[in-house]
């Protein structure tokens, strides 16, 4: 847990993540992101000298089989309040407009219902479960599929939606992400998606892997080029962050 609130903690302060009287949501899938973002974020909240509330809310997409009661427990023992938002994603996806790849719909589909969810509830800002190597993949997939130099921002202004969406987890490594939801026995909810595990990212992911295999420190070489190529959003806020940067 102390590794945890470390890098959690540096992104927050780096990129101002917190303010005093915040009231968070987080967005729970059920998986071992998302729970692992909520147990730290809930921890943090005991001592960090901002201090802010906790929500957390999952979309329930209409896939048969899904049980949130374990998320559910969690979250009464975090005595974080705990939200289920129904929705008929899973059919307009796949009965309705048959996606062949859905994905990305279906994340806009997402977020667009958390972010109203936790409007709705008070909350003024959402968490995303988004770990250092989303963000490098995302780094990537952007100029593989798109053909350009961009990324999601640690920090985002939805103004149609009045909320901020905030990622603290952006330098937490997935094998440390995975190390943790073990060690904590998080209730992982298995994702019931059939593309679930078939996707570009995926793709992207297995890429990664055998060319760091080939050049080792690829991954730290990609965000620092992340970080230092002024892209919107990835100017560390604080001085501090400068400093860390140019070590």
């Amino acid at each position: 847990m102390r590794k945890a609130l470390s890098y959690m903690r540096k992104a927050v302060e780096d990129y101002n993540m917190i303010k005093e009287g915040d009231h968070i949501t987080v967005g729970v899938s059920g998986g071992k992101d998302s729970l692992t973002l909520l147990v730290t974020l809930a921890a943090l909240r005991r001592f960090y000298p901002e201090k802010f509330t906790l929500s957390a809310i999952s979309i329930d997409m209409g896939f048969e089989g899904m049980d949130f009661s374990p998320i559910k427990e969690l979250c009464e023992k975090l005595e974080v309040p705990y939200y289920i938002k129904k929705t008929d994603i899973r059919e307009i996806i796949f009965d309705v407009r048959k996606e062949k790849n859905p994905c990305s719909l279906c994340a806009n589909m997402r977020r667009g219902a958390l972010n109203e969810a936790a409007k709705e509830i008070g909350s003024n800002k959402v968490a995303l479960g988004h770990h250092y190597d989303d963000v490098i993949e995302t780094f990537m997939m952007n100029q593989i599929f798109e053909g350009r130099l961009g990324c999601f921002s640690p920090v985002t202004y939805l103004d149609r939606k009045e909320v901020w969406v905030i990622r603290p987890m952006i330098y937490m490594p997935e094998w440390f992400v995975k190390s943790f939801a073990e060690k904590e026995e998080l209730p992982i909810v298995k994702n019931k998606c059939e593309a679930d595990g078939n996707t570009m990212r995926e793709e992207v992911k297995k890429l990664l892997f055998e060319m760091e295999g080939k050049y080792p420190g690829l991954r730290q070489r990609l965000f620092t080029a992340l970080c230092t190529a002024e892209i919107s959003g990835w100017k560390p806020a604080s001085a501090a962050a400068q400093k860390n940067k140019r070590k």
